[in-house]
């Protein structure tokens, strides 16, 4: 009889949650070493139990994850677990008693409350088709309701980050910079504060360009693409438009999305704080008759 290893996801509403932690602790192993099951959507243990019985019987090792945000379902599962000498981590009933215990307030326990469509949800749907209509130069000659506008040379990672910003909830029209074409005029309309220049080092583009190109035909009709005084004289360029549109530049080599992500979203942070106070301190000083 074949013992089996099984970590069983066990979850009120989908399970999302628990997998995403799973997996992230399951990359710290070998693959094949266990498998990885989920019990979604569960209203009463007896589904658990009813799961477990048959395959401890047969003598398989089992640790359940599991993420109840009823607090009485969570109880009857902690119960039946435990009963059953199954190892078990609760991953959301900590997180919600500290919670409840700074805020001095009882949890709603509503399954799924992370998933709900709500404005968030609606202005990320709007962000991302608002990302695929701008996405590579397209549509750039309406960038009004744009909140970041990204500038860059080719290779400088404008495409992936503009789809992890879109992802958070703000609308990204990315523009490539290419040699010998005049960047769109609506872009010296965009307010300053929205706009951010990418730039990587010569090597780094050169090499993405050239792994790019792949075969010698490839690189005979594309020229000087990936040829690191050409991507010189373009990044150049670049740098005296940013220059000119006064661009927050964001240097994009050797950094993960997120980090450069997270330097754009910090800097529109900065300005509309300064902003903010800047308006509120015109808005206190005294008019002079």
């Amino acid at each position: 009889m074949v013992c089996r290893k099984t970590a069983l996801v066990i979850s009120d509403s989908l399970g999302d949650t628990a997998c995403d932690v799973v997996l992230a602790a399951a990359a710290q192993f070998d693959e094949g070493l266990f498998r990885i099951v989920r019990i979604p959507r569960v209203r009463d243990v007896g589904e658990v139990a009813a799961y477990l019985e048959p395959r401890l019987a047969r003598g398989d090792a089992l640790v359940a994850f599991h993420t109840i945000a009823d607090a009485k379902l969570r109880s009857d599962l902690v119960s039946v677990l435990s009963a059953h000498d199954v190892m078990q981590v609760d991953l959301l009933g900590g997180a919600i008693g500290a919670l409840a215990r700074l805020t001095d307030t009882e949890p709603r326990g509503i399954p799924g409350a992370i998933h709900r469509t709500d404005e968030r949800y609606f202005k990320r749907i709007e962000a991302m088709e608002y990302f695929v209509e701008h996405d590579d130069g397209r549509a750039c000659d309406d960038l009004a309701d744009a909140d970041i506008v990204l500038i860059g040379v080719s290779r400088t990672s404008k495409t992936p980050l503009a789809m992890y910003l879109a992802y958070l909830g703000y609308k990204v029209a990315n523009i490539p910079l290419a040699p010998g074409m005049e960047p769109p005029a609506a872009l010296f309309e965009v307010d300053p504060a929205k706009l951010f220049g990418l730039t990587s080092r010569v090597d780094v583009i050169a090499d993405i360009r050239e792994r790019r190109l792949g075969d010698d035909m490839a690189r005979a009709v594309a020229g000087s693409y990936a040829d690191p005084l050409a991507v010189e004289a373009e990044m150049r360029d670049a740098r005296a438009l940013m220059g000119r549109l006064g661009c927050f530049v964001v240097r994009t080599d050797e950094k993960a999305i997120e980090e450069s992500a997270a330097e754009i979203v910090a800097q529109l942070e900065r300005v509309r704080a300064a902003r903010a106070r800047r308006a509120g301190a015109d808005f206190e000083r005294p008019q002079l008759s």
